[in-house]
């Protein structure tokens, strides 16, 4: 193909917005603006609103994840891109999943949004496949979007290597920036979308993922591979608030908080997210070997100190954007990878986070070297660190359960604790080859096709593999459980069962509210936190914000506030920011009033896809307590007491092991629906999850298309 162009007028940001989204159809490859109206601004406000919005308006209830009409949508925030707050350079993207078959979003940080947004648009819609590899550049210097064929790498960091000097020109790397895919994006259904970005300290470019849910598959599947931004006007304008010194002043108090906590409680500037692995382990949430146990010996090899000292660069400026001081995205430089189609090159490593660094464990794997080579490699083939890692510790206990045979993986040992087979199959899954393809396409899919091979070699029922293999593998509405284990967080199992997109802590980090700072001990208190927790976090993705500067930097006010785990002080700051840059005086209740109208609609778009019920909330038993009766030895004392305080200690010694596993695995459903029964109150919905009447009425939901769906769910419900 011949490069194409189209010519447009760049619109400045404007109290946070330009109101102008880029509207991309690959098919024709042509490009249109679409004006943003003042309505449509105050009804989807941004980021995850606009993905939402443009995914629901452009796909129908049978949309498939892989048919042209599916949506990519990314998009910044209102409040994205401002240099004197910290985390303002999230990008959001949207669309429907091919893990879940819903609406799904993901976060990233970096340059690519705020750029973006500086290039004239709030966010950019991608729909139609491509004939054949293209890369899209949004050029806000010269005012033009430029389709051109892609020739060359196709891994999402090395890709960027050579493109975006090239696009870039005579430019500032610094003013330019990319969403790209990778090659395992093509063979699997957790494909990441990639934030890259040049890094003047480092000198190198840098990866952020939006990882959950597999966007970077339906971009890939549309032969798209890079969609850049380009912008050299200054990071200052990116926001152009009503009230520039109400902002200045705020965000000058938030950075002082950060700058007096952090150093006495996470230390996340030193350590970044690693810190999370020691305080897991202490408490008995890592998880290991697929999620059996919370804390193992080996643990202590991969504590923050350990990449603290040995692995990450200190001085250098470590956050996603200008103005963060919170600086937790680490990188660790001069690594030599020794596996794959790149062994023996050195390389940077972004990271790696807490959820990538934790997936070693779930397979038993704690060496430091493996979790670095699986981080780049996730990366650069644009994979899920998560749903990979974890679909690995579902295999490997498969495989050890004699579910899985040598001969089913293709001659691979599924070992705990062997980095190299667990390397080889990083790579079969991002070439789609072998065993690997059944791997790529993640827990819910390969159960099946495991349960069939085992029936086949055995000559029994594939349900009876089916059900069994359900209990551990870790996923909920088809998307993996991010790593925390939450047998005794009883809202963080109901966090990630009632999440709308599946069990990821996006949605609902309450582990460590819970677990590590005890600030939710009542069943009430754990209720009402599944209402408001994840509320404020779908507000701070349609800002385009990082969410660590409120949840997990505690304003030293927050413990003389009535609810200490909300950190209304915090929030507060971020509700005064909100209305500065606005042009209007908000509260917090406003911004509670904003998300929970967004996530009613998320709730919708689950339900008019066919989903969405109560039935779609179950967990499985690992997430809740023990499967196997080795799992309940383990923790025998925990479990007896259990059944003990439920039928008295007689009728706990009169029981057997396999009686005692059976009763505790009912205690815990029970409380578990019971819970369900709580939150699905608190939220406004129905017993069945379905939003009710005057919830809709409330947060502004009355139009036909939004109340039908909820009539027809109700109705379908009804007859159930």
């Amino acid at each position: 193909m011949e490069p194409r162009e189209f010519r447009y007028e760049v619109a400045p940001p404007v109290r946070g917005a330009t109101d102008r989204i880029l509207e991309i159809d690959l098919s024709k490859m042509s490009a249109k603006v679409r004006k943003v109206s003042p309505e449509e601004r105050e009804l989807y406000i941004g980021g995850r609103g606009y993905c939402l919005w443009l995914v629901w308006e452009g796909t129908k209830p049978g949309t498939k994840w892989n048919d042209p009409e599916n949506v990519v949508v990314m998009a910044g925030g209102m409040l994205g891109g401002e240099t004197g707050w910290p985390g303002t350079g999230k990008s959001i993207v949207g669309t429907i999943s091919p893990l879940t078959g819903s609406f799904v979003d993901s976060a990233a940080g970096g340059h690519f949004s705020p750029l973006l947004k500086l290039a004239g648009f709030d966010a950019v819609s991608v729909t139609g496949k491509a004939k054949q590899p293209v890369v899209v550049l949004v050029d806000g210097d010269a005012g033009k979007v430029r389709f051109e064929p892609h020739e060359g790498p196709d891994g999402a960091i090395t890709m960027c290597e050579g493109l975006l000097p090239r696009l870039g020109g005579d430019g500032e790397l610094h003013d330019i920036a990319a969403a790209t895919v990778g090659p395992g994006a093509r063979h699997s259904y957790h494909g990441t979308i990639n934030s890259v970005c040049f890094d003047r300290d480092r000198d190198r470019l840098r990866c952020r993922q939006a990882g959950r849910g597999g966007s970077g598959t339906v971009m890939r599947d549309k032969n798209l591979m890079a969609i850049v931004a380009k912008s050299a006007r200054p990071r200052t304008a990116a926001v152009a608030a009503a009230d520039p010194a109400t902002v200045r002043e705020k965000g000058k108090e938030i950075n002082e908080v950060i700058r007096m906590v952090d150093p006495v409680s996470l230390q996340l500037n030193r350590w970044g997210t690693t810190v999370l692995v020691e305080l897991m382990d202490r408490f008995d949430l890592l998880p290991t070997h697929n999620y059996q146990t919370g804390h193992h010996e080996k643990a202590p090899q991969i504590f923050s100190g350990v990449w603290a000292e040995g692995h990450f660069s200190h001085g250098l400026r470590d956050g996603c954007y200008p103005g963060c001081t919170l600086e937790c995205a680490k990188g660790t430089e001069g690594f030599t990878l020794r596996t794959g189609p790149h062994a023996g090159k050195v390389v940077g490593v972004d990271g790696p986070e807490y959820e990538t660094a934790a997936t070693g464990p779930v397979l038993g794997i704690f060496e430091p070297d493996y979790i670095l080579e699986y981080a780049w490699y996730c990366d650069e083939y644009g994979l899920d660190t998560i749903s990979a890692g974890i679909t690995m510790g579902f295999l490997f206990e498969a495989y050890d359960r004699g579910y899985l045979t040598k001969e089913d993986t293709g001659g691979l040992e599924l070992r705990w604790g062997d980095p190299d087979v667990a390397l080889r199959l990083l790579h079969l899954m991002a070439s789609g080859k072998g065993f690997g393809a059944v791997a790529g396409k993640g827990i819910r899919q390969s159960r099946g096709w495991i349960a069939r091979r085992w029936a086949k070699r055995t000559g029994r029922k594939a349900k009876e593999a089916d059900d069994a293999l359900r209990e551990f593998g870790m996923e909920c509405k088809g998307l993996e459980f991010s790593v925390y284990v939450t047998k005794e967080s009883l809202v963080q199992q109901g966090g990630y069962g009632f999440a709308l997109e599946g069990p990821q802590h996006d949605e609902s980090w309450l582990i460590f509210l819970d677990q590590v700072n005890d600030e939710m001990p009542t069943f009430e208190q754990k209720a009402k936190a599944l209402r408001w927790f994840p509320l404020f976090r779908t507000w701070f993705d349609a800002m385009g914000l990082c969410e660590l500067p409120w949840i997990v930097v505690r304003h030293p006010d927050a413990k003389s506030t009535p609810d200490p785990a909300r950190n209304m002080p915090t929030i507060e700051m971020y509700a005064a920011y909100a209305g500065a840059v606005r042009g209007r005086a908000m509260t917090p209740d406003d911004l509670l009033a904003e998300g929970e109208r967004l996530y009613t609609i998320q709730k919708l778009f689950n339900l008019r896809q066919g989903l969405g019920i109560r039935e779609h909330d179950r967990i499985p038993m690992r997430a809740m307590g023990p499967v196997f009766a080795d799992e309940y030895a383990r923790y025998a004392e925990r479990y007896d007491k259990e059944v003990a305080a439920a039928d008295g200690a007689d009728a706990l010694a009169k029981m057997g092991a396999e009686e005692r596993l059976r009763r505790v695995q009912g205690l815990r459903r029970e409380r578990y629906w019971r819970l369900a029964d709580a939150v699905y109150e608190e939220r406004g919905w129905d017993h069945d999850g379905v939003p009710k009447p005057e919830l809709l009425a409330r947060v502004g939901l009355t139009d036909p298309m939004f109340t039908r769906v909820a009539d027809a769910a109700r109705k379908r419900s009804e007859q159930a």
